[in-house]
Order: C-alpha cells, then structure tokens, then sequence
C-alpha cells in the first residue's frame, strides 16, 4: 500500500512540475516575460539603500555624483560618477563643501570639472549585468577595481540601462545599444575626454552591450576607436547560453531541451534578443584590421562561474583571432598564431594574440565565480594594462 502511496505522490509531484515548465515555456515565448526573464531589470537588489545617497553604498562624501544623461529618444538614463580616491583627497575640502544629492546639473559640479580638464584624466565607462543597479552586488567594488591600478587619474562612468533602475523605458537589444552610444557620445562630447582615453568595460550581459558600441563607432565612415575594451564573463550569443544556462548554477531554463535538437530549433526562433557577440566581435576586429586602427581587447572569465562557463570566452577568444589574421586561420592552426599559453598555476592561464594593429588577450581564473571576480586584482590589472599600452608615456 504505501509504495502505491508513494508511486502516486511522486507521479502528481512530476505532473505538477512538468505542467510548471510547460506553462513557463509558453510565456517565454511572449517578448514582455522574455524580456524579464532575459534581463530581471525589475530585481533592484539595493538592499532598501537609496541610490541618490551613494554614502549608504560606503563611498566617500561626494566621491559619487548622481545624475542622468538623456539618450538619443529623449529617455532618462540615471547615472553615476565615481572619483578616483587619491584625487578625491587631493580636493576633498571642495568636494565636501557641495551638496550631497542627485544633482541636476553634473557640468557644474567639482567632480565633472576634475574629469573635464585633466589631460591625463582617463574614463572608464561601466556597462553592468543583468539584474539590479548601479549599486547592486558585487558592482560596488568593482568600480573600486577598476581605478585601483591608478587613484589619481581614473574615473569611472556606470549607467543604468533603461528599464533598471530609475532610468525610464523598457529594456530590449536595440535599446541598450542606444543607451550605450548615448553615454558614450556624453563622455566624448559632454566631458570631453577624447575616445583614445575611454576604456569600455562590460560584466555578464553588459559585455554584449559593449562589444555592440564599440562595432558601432568602430563601423563608422570615420572610425572612432577606444583605448580598450575589458569583457568579464561574455557569451557567444543567447541561444548558445541558454542551452547551458541555470539560474545560480542549479536551475536550468532550456537546457533540458537542448537534447532534442529539432524541439530546441523551433523554440530559437522565439528569441527575441540574440545578442551575438560573436558576430560583433569577429565583425570589430575585422574593421579594426582593415582600417588599421589601434584596438585592444581583454577577455576575462572564471572556470567557477557557475551562471555562463568558461568555454564561451575561449570560443570568442577564438573568433577574434581568426578575425585578426588575414590568412584566415582555423582553429586547427590557432596555436600556431598565438603566443604560447602561460600557466599560471592556481591563478588560472593567460594566452595572448598581437598583430601590427591590435592585442587580444584571454585570461581564464581558476576561481572568481560569476560576480566576485569583479573585484580582484586583475580587473585593475587589465585596466592599467590597456590605458599603458594605448599611451606609453601616461603614467
């Protein structure tokens, strides 16, 4: 009797959750639940702290200006600017003197002054992940990271998208790319920091966003190339990723389909969003190349990730060398147009790829999850790194 009991329980226990995941599939294929489901831009993850007061955030008095630059369709995109901490010392009496709040006028504020009219001053524009805000997670201490290498000189630029945050509109592929080229086209004609000291950085989905501005500017009839783009934890494109993809490593959204080709190839067709970084990556390096135009990319990934693996990085390393060499390597003779792989032991392996115009790097961490390598050291490594070679003579 009780195993009778027992089959029916697990029986009903299956139907329900089978019955579950149909109902999930069927409204994923609606663009409105595939876009929270894509995105999750209405899970703020502030922990009830204000943005407008980015003290509760632990940052200085000031060190970090609220503000909003208007995109090319009149949209609000909220904003933040963070001071480097050595130059925040350096003019901390100014800085404390002014009002603590959103402000709406950033141009006449100390912060914006300092970035504007130091010739050495170097950005860093922030293009974050899926989920929360500017203030979210572990996004706090990477913007610490990423003006680590050099506190006297690089600023940083963090945005939210629209649809996150208090930034108005509703997120979707095309209108990321805009937010993107709004803020980059504030940096350089607003704060006017010539694009050869803007170094994009991109998180998660925020590296499909930054390798799409960086083609755009790049595809340009007068090409406009930065110092170097910085790409976290990437991924080949959607559909690749959500075949493999489980929310915090443990619950799968179409990878149990992914075993029935022809089931998982109709419902590829319901994507909405394909960011296809590798396209965007294959088609920047090219134009670079043809162009002969300096460029720089770094892609950074940790083997622990448990939200995009690993390989995603290796197969876009892949395409942007191919895209780099003119003879059309395969990836059969990539070892041979490559400089050797480091092994670097517990701290993961780097290879790198140089041609006359540019420098393509892959840096694979043994550990740095999904979001905690944001932080590390070798985010603010990066970073020196690309703003040292792009000029020699900056220091």
């Amino acid at each position: 009797m009780w195993v009778y009991t027992l089959v029916k329980y697990a029986f009903s226990a299956a139907t329900l959750v089978a019955g579950s995941y149909a109902c999930f599939l069927i409204l994923l294929t609606t663009a409105t639940f595939q876009g929270h489901v894509v995105y999750l831009h209405k899970i703020q993850v502030t922990w009830f702290k204000d943005l407008n007061t980015p003290e509760s955030f632990g940052f200085l008095r000031n060190q970090v200006t609220p503000f909003t630059i208007e995109t090319s369709e009149g949209g609000k995109l909220y904003a933040w600017h963070l001071l480097p901490t050595e130059l925040y010392r350096q003019h901390e009496s100014q800085l404390i003197a002014e009002p603590s709040a959103f402000s709406t006028d950033f141009t006449s504020r100390v912060a914006f002054k300092l970035l504007r009219h130091d010739p050495d001053a170097r950005l860093v524009i922030h293009m974050h992940g899926a989920a929360g805000t500017v203030g979210s997670g572990y996004r706090v201490p990477n913007y610490r990271a990423l003006s680590a290498g050099e506190p006297r000189k690089i600023h940083v630029l963090t945005f939210d998208y629209r649809g996150f945050g208090h930034s108005s509109g509703i997120p979707s592929e095309h209108g990321l790319i805009l937010d993107a080229i709004s803020v980059v086209e504030w940096a350089i004609s607003t704060a006017g920091i010539p694009p050869s000291r803007i170094l994009i950085f991109g998180q998660s989905i925020g590296t499909a966003v930054a390798l799409a501005v960086s083609e755009h500017f790049a595809l340009q009839s007068r090409p406009v190339v930065f110092a170097g783009a910085v790409l976290v934890a990437p991924f080949v494109d959607v559909a690749t990723l959500v075949a493999t993809y489980s929310v915090a490593g443990v619950v799968p959204i179409l990878s149990p389909l992914a075993r029935f080709p022809r089931v998982f190839a109709y419902l590829r067709t319901f994507i909405r969003d394909e960011w296809s970084s590798q396209e965007r990556i294959t088609r920047y390096v090219r134009a670079n190349e043809q162009n002969n135009e300096k460029y720089q990319v770094t892609l950074i990934h940790a083997q622990d990730d448990w939200d995009i693996p690993w390989q995603h990085t290796e197969t876009l390393f892949q395409l942007a060398v191919e895209a780099a060499t003119t003879d059309g390597v395969n990836r059969d003779d990539l070892e041979q147009n490559v400089t050797p792989k480091v092994d670097l032991g517990a701290a993961g392996s780097v290879v790198e790829q140089r041609t006359e115009n540019g420098i393509i790097r892959e840096e694979i961490l043994r550990t740095g999850l999904h979001d905690v390598i944001m932080g590390n050291p070798v985010i603010s490594l990066a970073v020196m790194r690309i703003f040292a070679a792009a000029d020699p003579l900056w220091k």
